[in-house]
């Protein structure tokens, strides 16, 4: 397990998505460290202030109920144009490392079981949201080999911790409130990062050496069912898990029935990451545990 980096060696940090779920966060852990950052307001001109490294958090999110009436425009505008528009600036002030949060989206939406993405699959985007993370993912290498700017790309899968909103934060709640799950009888492998280790990965590829221009996978390293995952969140909150096997044929009918199959998908297929590049390159390894991870995101949800 590598041991954390002095602040000194990161020198300036320009964040974006300071604000965010995962950027209040990582500003809170500069903050500790000391380090010098500035969090960018989209409000404001940019002003890199000296920076060597900008780690770039900011983006257009799936949307839940898209009401853009050229989804693909929306997300290319948010994702790609603002993005590699910010490269390019900060390639042209002297910045040296660009840490861009992807997502692993871009490989895929699923992996069959046993046989985990990498960072060398062939990307394989679905929807507008992984399109446009590729996309711009393409552009900031061309624009590393233009101007030697470091390129650091980060993709992650679902992100839990204290603050989590969506389907995994409904999950949580009904845990929590015991109420019978109808996920007994999945069998399926998924991988989750937790908030502290994304940001302790993120704060690790701004100033490590061997992370220069590479592509990255990160998760806790331990990956799990749902059902395990809904027993973990019950030992976690001191609850009994209430699980009711169904099985995943009728599940996915009823999810289908009801304009929710993108959800059943998550809950019930699988999505396994490969983060030995991360382990052999950056000597990285989780600092919590998914026991402690659950814990922490379900102590920020009880009231």
């Amino acid at each position: 397990m590598h041991k954390t980096v002095p602040h000194a060696a990161i020198g300036g940090t320009f964040l974006t998505g300071a604000t965010g779920f995962v950027g209040s966060a990582l500003r809170t852990r500069l903050g500790q460290l000391e380090e010098p950052f500035v969090a960018w307001d989209r409000a404001c001109p940019i002003h890199f202030q000296g920076a060597k490294v900008v780690i770039h958090l900011a983006a257009r999110v799936h949307v839940m109920r898209e009401t853009h009436a050229d989804p693909m425009e929306a997300f290319r505008l948010a994702n790609v144009d603002s993005t590699l528009r910010l490269a390019s600036q900060a390639a042209v002030a002297g910045v040296q490392r660009f840490v861009f949060m992807s997502s692993v989206k871009v490989n895929g939406e699923s992996t069959p079981s046993g046989v985990p993405f990498c960072e060398l699959d062939i990307p394989h985007p679905q929807d507008p949201y992984a399109v446009s993370k590729m996309e711009a993912e393409q552009g900031l290498r061309a624009i590393a080999a233009q101007t030697g700017m470091q390129v650091v790309i980060i993709r992650s899968p679902l992100v839990y911790g204290p603050g989590v909103k969506a389907n995994f934060a409904a999950l949580m709640r009904a845990v929590v409130r015991g109420v019978p799950l109808p996920l007994g009888a999945v069998r399926n492998v998924r991988s989750l990062v937790g908030l502290d280790n994304l940001v302790d990965f993120i704060t690790l590829c701004a100033v490590h050496p061997a992370a220069a221009d590479e592509t990255f996978l990160v998760s806790d390293g331990r990956d799990l069912s749902t059902p395990d995952l809904v027993r973990a969140m019950a030992r976690a909150a001191g609850k009994p898990a209430r699980l009711v096997s169904v099985p995943v044929a009728l599940l996915a009918c009823g999810a289908a029935l009801v304009g929710r199959r993108a959800a059943a998908q998550r809950l019930c297929g699988n999505l396994q990451l490969d983060i030995s590049k991360a382990r052999r390159l950056l000597g990285w390894a989780a600092p919590v545990s998914v026991e402690e991870g659950l814990r922490r995101a379900i102590s920020g949800a009880l009231p």
